[in-house]
């Protein structure tokens, strides 16, 4: 299935990816994991008024669709990064 997004919902998605990003960042080091608010309340501010603005605030179905959306061409099959970057075999 395709997904069109629009300017605002592909601006939310990357968003929500860069906020789960950088979570996964900070919670993986353990110099930085005690001071997550500090370095999480940035990228959540942005990710919640990309949401606002998108109309997606309480509408996490659709986010997600987003999200898949504008990950799948980073991702070959079976979801994982091609070496040099491709999404082909």
């Amino acid at each position: 299935m395709t997904v069109t997004l629009t300017p605002l919902e592909r601006a939310a998605a990357q968003a929500y990816l860069r906020l789960m990003e950088t979570t996964r960042a900070v919670l993986a080091d353990p110099g930085l994991a005690p001071l997550a608010a500090v370095h999480l309340s940035s990228p959540m501010a942005e990710a919640d008024a990309a949401l606002r603005r998108a109309g997606l605030v309480g509408n996490e179905e659709r986010l997600l669709r987003l999200v898949s959306a504008v990950r799948a061409p980073l991702f070959g099959p079976g979801g994982s990064r091609q070496q040099d970057g491709s999404t082909g075999p």
